[in-house]
């Protein structure tokens, strides 16, 4: 199969649903030459894994700079909170940068998000990169500053595996071009949990960084929206517990659909569930009067499909079909 056909350049009157009136910023499209900067906002990285990311983006013709705290280490977290964070801000700041990819999650984001400067973001916006733990920064910079921030593959933790995939690695052209992304049964096999066709902005992440958001000035806004999930290496209970608290604080209501990605349980959870993860979801999407699909293969897997949050997309459960509008501009 030619993975690049699967990123087709449509014209967005292909969403049939009206649109509402929303405050979006769509960064610029990358072109050739351009200089992109590698950061490393939450969990450390390794010299050899920057090197081999740095080649890929080098191989699209873009050039490379990496943030100066990102050889740092402070246990868990690449450098103290104040490094990671003038990182971020630098990047932002730097006209000559025109995209920012995060080299990693693990943890670390939710401990600079207060001391985050929107304004900055807002006045400089630009391409924003990755996923995971980077679910905190997503949701925040969309929620405050309404700019598109895409969910895909980052540098140390997928671009430097040697098993890094073609469909994985042409997700990345839909930085050059405004490209309106299609995901078919054709990529992976689709579940119909709840049947149904909308149209809403697509929003979320990883399923635990979105619970742990709760009651903070940062939460995900889901009303209307297209809420996507993932996660990985929970057992079912824990997925479970999730569910049921964004159920209680009122998420799952007035939804426009959700998508499930990939979730990759632990070994224990496989072998010894007495409740498939299938039967979990359904306990709580199974009454919602909006379409549901399973299966997509967006998170922490390979392939990994990447797609831009903050745009609209339409999600037909009859076609088994998700259709994202483009990230960037033209």
């Amino acid at each position: 199969m030619n993975y690049y056909l699967l990123l087709r350049k449509r014209k967005l009157a292909d969403f049939s649903t009206e649109r509402r009136d929303y405050h979006l910023i769509r960064p610029e499209r990358l072109r050739q030459g351009d200089r992109i900067g590698i950061i490393a906002p939450a969990g450390p990285v390794h010299q050899e894994e920057l090197d081999r990311g740095a080649y890929f983006f080098n191989r699209m013709g873009l050039r490379v700079t990496f943030g100066k705290s990102i050889h740092q280490q402070c246990g868990y977290l690449a450098g103290t909170d104040e490094e990671r964070l003038a990182d971020l801000h630098a990047m932002f700041e730097n006209p000559e940068v025109k995209a920012i990819f995060c080299a990693r999650g693990g943890y670390g984001t939710g401990r600079i998000a207060s001391q985050l400067d929107l304004e900055c973001i807002r006045q400089n916006p630009k391409i924003f990169w990755g996923y995971s733990d980077i679910t905190y920064l997503h949701t925040m910079i969309r929620e405050k500053t309404g700019l598109v921030t895409f969910h895909g593959p980052m540098v140390a933790s997928d671009i430097a595996k040697p098993d890094f995939d073609s469909l994985s690695a042409s997700m990345f052209q839909q930085l050059f071009a405004p490209t309106t992304l299609r995901y078919s049964a054709e990529i992976s096999p689709l579940n119909v949990l709840v049947p149904g066709e909308s149209t809403g902005e697509l929003a979320g992440g990883n399923l635990s960084l979105l619970v742990s958001m709760l009651g903070t000035p940062y939460e995900v806004d889901t009303t209307g929206k297209m809420l996507f999930i993932e996660d990985v290496g929970e057992e079912v209970y824990r997925i479970d517990a999730m569910l049921n608290q964004l159920q209680q604080a009122g998420k799952l209501k007035h939804l426009a659909g959700i998508v499930i990605g990939d979730f990759a349980l632990t070994k224990t959870s496989v072998h010894t569930s007495s409740s498939s993860l299938e039967d979990v979801f359904r306990d709580y999407v199974g009454t919602l009067n909006c379409p549901v699909l399973s299966g997509f293969r967006i998170g922490h897997c390979l392939p990994h499909f990447a797609v831009p949050l903050g745009v609209r997309a339409t999600l037909s459960t009859k076609r088994k079909m998700l259709l994202v509008e483009p990230g960037v501009n033209e």
